[in-house]
């Protein structure tokens, strides 16, 4: 698919019964007194700033945000999906829409687009895949690839052993055709060329690459453009393990030493252990954007490539790339 510049699609939640669980508020800077009065519309955005030097005739810019981690949820939606998203709603600090307003404000005015990489949504709601649909519109400035909350359907009593990569692949599998419906690209790997530039987004949100994933990679290679690689987990390094151990309270999240799924799989799994062997040997990979650790950090992956995590949108955060 071949991106072109479009407007941006508004943010006015759509469909049955009334939306709570969200940001209750108005929409940016001076019409909230609450939050940094004496700042402008966009100007309590955290945006870090990167330069991706390829060797472009055209250069252009994106704004690549992360774990937006919407918690919206119409009312006539199940008692313990209210409860919940309340619950979940207190957690991100109750201005996610908001957040996500104020940045995409933000890139109409700065950037040409934008790139999201997963967690846009906490849980499955209605109300939640609404907003999706509303954000993705079809020929928009916008990328996409998915988050693991994007498969959470938070059903009662259906838990989910995540020590086993085949439960979760099981798991994952429940929402395919769902989430293949809601949104506007291909949810395993998608292909989106700008400005001659191959931003390849890939579903590896448990944190490893499938067989499938791996072919449909060299696919991509073999159209012989340079490639940046979205996704949601970053693929680890010591030096990001030892950043996530001072930025999580509960349990070092992604602690070498406490390993969840996620950092053991891509050390262990052999297909994934395997893959990023391979990326670190190729030329054609110049950028990898990546979030799910709701921290901004940087590190280098490769001779051609620098790792680039984005910390939670939910907390007015983001980053913009220059590509020249």
């Amino acid at each position: 698919m071949n991106l072109n510049r479009r407007d941006f699609l508004g943010l006015a939640a759509g469909g049955a019964g009334t939306i709570v669980a969200t940001s209750a508020l108005p929409a940016f800077g001076k019409d909230d007194p609450s939050l940094f009065p004496k700042r402008g519309v966009v100007e309590r955005l955290a945006i870090a700033y990167h330069h991706i030097h390829i060797g472009l005739p055209q250069p252009f810019s994106v704004l690549h945000i992360s774990d937006t981690h919407l918690t919206a949820v119409y009312d006539d939606e199940p008692e313990y999906l209210v409860t919940f998203a309340k619950k979940r709603s207190k957690t991100f600090g109750g201005r996610q829409e908001e957040a996500l307003r104020d940045s995409l404000a933000w890139a109409r005015m700065n950037v040409d687009y934008v790139i999201h990489t997963g967690d846009l949504i906490d849980f499955q709601t209605r109300a939640n895949l609404d907003i999706v649909k509303k954000v993705f519109g079809e020929e928009k400035a916008l990328v996409g690839s998915m988050g693991n909350h994007e498969f959470q359907r938070r059903i009662p009593g259906e838990k989910v052993d995540e020590s086993s990569i085949a439960t979760l692949r099981q798991y994952g599998a429940l929402s395919m055709k769902l989430l293949a419906e809601t949104f506007p690209f291909d949810i395993s790997l998608q292909s989106t060329v700008i400005k001659g530039v191959n931003f390849v987004t890939m579903n590896q949100v448990c944190g490893f690459v499938t067989e499938k994933h791996v072919e449909r990679f060299r696919a991509e290679v073999r159209k012989g453009l340079p490639i940046i690689l979205c996704m949601h987990c970053p693929f680890f390094t010591e030096e990001l393990v030892r950043a996530s151990r001072k930025y999580w309270q509960f349990n070092r999240k992604f602690a070498h030493d406490n390993a969840g799924p996620m950092c053991s799989w891509q050390w262990k799994d052999p297909v994934t252990r395997d893959f990023i062997a391979c990326l670190k040997s190729e030329p054609l990979l110049k950028g990898i954007l990546t979030g799910h650790m709701h921290l901004t950090a940087s590190d280098r992956f490769s001779p051609t490539a620098m790792q680039y995590i984005v910390g939670g949108n939910f907390m007015f955060h983001g980053e913009e790339i220059l590509f020249t």
